[in-house]
């Protein structure tokens, strides 16, 4: 076992070597080298304090909160070397975009404030981190992080909260950082992935991002594919509804094309198609015990696919000309529920093989699986700091520490990463 660890402990320093050479001094490498085994060493917490008191010899409390709370180094430089090592033991096949919660239970750290989060299932005291993710059916990786700023946080937002956005140069947040939401904070990181030379072409997101029209636009924009969660409630004409222009009567303006019937929500479209409609899809083997031919649980349902025309003013908007784009609606329809439960709008080509369309849209389980992962085990929601450079930095070297466990499971036999 020895061996084992002493083996291990040589790739962490290389991979941190690694994600570290844009470091200008030798002591950042050294103390950001030494956070990094703090993250990875068991332990409940992985804030400063205990991470140091678990380091041993290295454990220099003080060291390690200067690093990542004040010390002047670049996340993107460090986020950037991270998404080129992962994207060639990745081989990703989308880029996937979500939230998550860092539950607080003060007011004074950078971007607090009472929101929505899934981590909590409410409206709860917490700051809110977009994330954008490499992944394929076999791996993933956190490659890029934004804080969500709250319009409370933001001077020049008529639901600024005074006493927060006096707390901004305490907590260090960039005077030119704003309000921004949260579907531009992921086309932001898509747009600066691209810029390192990641070039995926397809993007998977929940409804929390595929409801709103503007995000899917900006990937269209930026040519590219996806696959979004939609609520049941979005709206779509037929793809053989056409639209036709009213008779003029000669006075005032003439009168823009209109489809003849109102769009109908995506749930009533494929409850219209029928349950009959629906086809059965394999999309991946579970990690639970099952009949699979792996002796796994296999992740099956049934499923009915659509070529739809999304609604809305925004896309109308957008249109080169009267007629509304077509894409695919997908909807889940288990063989035992009434009604579908799950919908989703794509953009891939109208010969996409429905298989295709199901295991791209499910691919979004790879960022719930690194959240656990990240959460769980290296402490993503310990970081106690409360400034905007801290956070940053902390996401990020959590990153780079779930990289390193992604690195191990890949290139070493279960019998030699289990001690590790």
């Amino acid at each position: 076992m020895g061996g084992e660890l002493a083996a291990v402990r040589c790739d962490l320093e290389d991979f941190a070597a690694e994600m570290f050479e844009p470091f200008a001094r030798a002591d950042q490498r050294r103390w950001g080298t030494v956070y990094l085994r703090g993250l990875l060493l068991d332990g409940r917490r992985k804030s400063v304090e205990p991470m140091a008191a678990r380091l041993g010899e290295d454990g220099n409390r003080q060291a390690l909160a200067n690093f990542i709370t004040t010390s002047p180094w670049d996340a993107a430089h460090v986020r950037a070397r991270l998404a080129w090592r992962m994207q060639q033991v990745v081989k990703p096949t989308a880029l996937i975009v979500d939230d998550t919660g860092f539950l607080k239970d003060g007011d004074a750290s950078a971007c607090v404030a009472r929101q929505y989060t899934g981590t909590a299932g409410k409206v709860t005291n917490c700051q809110a981190g977009v994330s954008l993710h490499l992944a394929s059916d076999d791996a993933s990786a956190a490659v890029d992080w934004r804080l969500f700023l709250p319009e409370s946080w933001d001077p020049a937002s008529s639901k600024a909260d005074p006493g927060k956005v006096a707390r901004r140069t305490t907590c260090g947040i960039p005077t030119d950082v704003g309000h921004v939401e949260k579907w531009q904070l992921a086309l932001d990181m898509i747009d600066e992935t691209r810029s390192w030379g990641i070039d995926v072409p397809i993007v998977v997101a929940d409804g929390g991002y595929g409801d709103t029209a503007a995000f899917r636009l900006g990937l269209e924009e930026r040519g590219l594919g996806y696959a979004v969660g939609i609520s049941t409630t979005t709206t779509a004409h037929p793809e053989t509804a056409r639209p036709h222009t009213p008779p003029y009567g000669g006075r005032g303006p003439r009168p823009q094309p209109v489809y003849p019937e109102a769009a109908r929500t995506v749930k009533k479209l494929v409850i219209e198609a029928g349950k009959q409609t629906a086809r059965p899809v394999q999309w991946r083997e579970g990690s639970r015990p099952g009949s699979g031919r792996s002796g796994v649980k296999r992740m099956y349902s049934r499923f009915v696919a659509l070529r739809v025309r999304p609604a809305g003013r925004e896309i109308r908007k957008a249109c080169d000309g009267p007629e509304l784009p077509v894409c695919w609606l997908l909807a889940e329809w288990p063989a035992d529920q009434p009604e579908p439960v799950q919908f989703w709008l794509s953009n891939l080509p109208a010969d996409t093989a429905l298989a295709t369309l199901v295991r791209t849209a499910k691919l979004r389980w790879r960022i719930e699986h690194d959240y656990r992962e990240m959460k769980q085990t290296l402490g993503l929601a310990h970081f106690e700091g409360r400034t905007w450079r801290g956070w940053h930095h902390h996401v990020t070297l959590v990153s780079v520490a779930h990289a390193f466990c992604t690195l191990q499971r890949i290139t070493r036999s279960p019998k030699e990463t289990a001690p590790a």
